[in-house]
């Protein structure tokens, strides 16, 4: 698309430890069409539709956000794609990405419903996008999200590729559960085109089992792939937590996201706001800012640039996460779901 000189911004948010604040991740909706084991229980509760804030008012928190220096916008769930006429929203923060303001606006997705939308992206700005795939296995990725259909996620990643999106897949290592399909993944990343990122599961809300069932840590996992690939450390580097490698014999990357094993947060920059407008200035922490009372309550939006600069001013240093042995309680008691990862 055609690219103007970015804004300037009014303001910068520089959080206690010297970090520019530059990446906002919203979760428009803690609904999702899929229950994945690692991510939610099966009989999950989710939020009353009268708490959750309309596409106008998280127009107005993006704006006050673009205003203060945020550069990227990805839009998160639960699935995203599952809210009713969310593509109004993409519309609305598109005007960010003619102007120059954003660099970025973007979603991460299971792909189910992607074939539908695929299409209408690029024309809002949206020039990439993550996919959450854990195995290509169709009986074992219906055990594993308990309720999806492989077919409708390889059929939404097929619509966005042939859309002109740069799609990167995001799997999650399990032990037990898809550890033995990581060469499968590069191999059809390899093919197709895609980068590919490996996380270590996060211990996120009570799913109703063990965490360390199925922990793995990706120094095992990058050992394993050593045996059939070649990986070269890179300097590549995206704002977010992975650490990347290339591969030989694909020309891709892969990246490792290790929450648990090696800490990423010293060049985090990123904050999240849940779907009722509280922002969390860590995935990891329970500590939050109330947007939503603000915004709702002083027109003038004074008070909502306020409870934004008292947010960045309370951002923690990093993350808390452990699995200790037969843990089953999760470290943050919220579900990834409810911030978008």
């Amino acid at each position: 698309m055609d690219e103007r000189p970015f804004t300037k911004a009014l303001i910068s948010m520089i959080d206690p430890f010297g970090r520019a604040i530059t990446y906002l991740r919203i979760s428009v909706t803690d609904r999702c069409d899929f229950r994945c084991q690692y991510c939610m229980a099966d009989d999950m509760a989710f939020l009353p539709r009268d708490e959750i804030l309309s596409f106008e008012e998280l127009d107005q928190i993006v704006t006050a956000f673009v205003k203060r220096g945020v550069t990227k916008v990805r839009m998160t769930g639960g699935e995203p794609l599952v809210r009713r006429g969310v593509m109004s929203l993409f519309e609305k923060l598109g005007r960010f990405r003619k102007s120059g303001e954003l660099k970025e606006l973007t979603l991460t997705s299971n792909a189910s419903q992607l074939e539908r939308f695929a299409d209408e992206l690029p024309g809002y700005g949206v020039e990439r996008i993550n996919i959450s795939l854990d195995t290509l296995n169709a009986d074992n990725f219906a055990t594993l999200t308990r309720r999806g259909k492989l077919d409708d996620v390889l059929n939404g990643i097929k619509a966005a590729k042939k859309a002109g999106l740069k799609i990167k897949i995001n799997a999650v290592a399990l032990k037990g559960v898809n550890d033995t399909e990581f060469d499968a993944l590069v191999r059809w990343c390899g093919d197709e085109g895609f980068d590919l990122t490996l996380i270590e599961t996060m211990p996120l809300g009570d799913i109703g089992a063990q965490r360390t069932d199925h922990y793995l840590p990706l120094s095992e996992v990058r050992e394993q792939l050593e045996q059939n690939w070649s990986l070269t450390d890179t300097a590549h580097f995206t704002g977010g937590p992975s650490r990347y490698v290339d591969v030989a014999e694909t020309g891709q990357r892969i990246g490792f996201i290790t929450p648990l094993s090696n800490h990423f947060c010293d060049t985090c920059n990123r904050v999240r706001l849940t779907c009722t407008g509280t922002l969390y200035m860590c995935l990891g922490q329970e500590g939050a800012v109330d947007l939503r009372t603000p915004l709702r309550q002083d027109p003038t939006g004074k008070a909502l640039e306020a409870a934004i600069d008292l947010a960045i001013s309370l951002k923690p240093r990093g993350h808390d996460f452990v699995i200790a042995p037969g843990q089953t309680a999760p470290s943050v008691k919220r579900h990834m779901s409810v911030t978008g990862g």
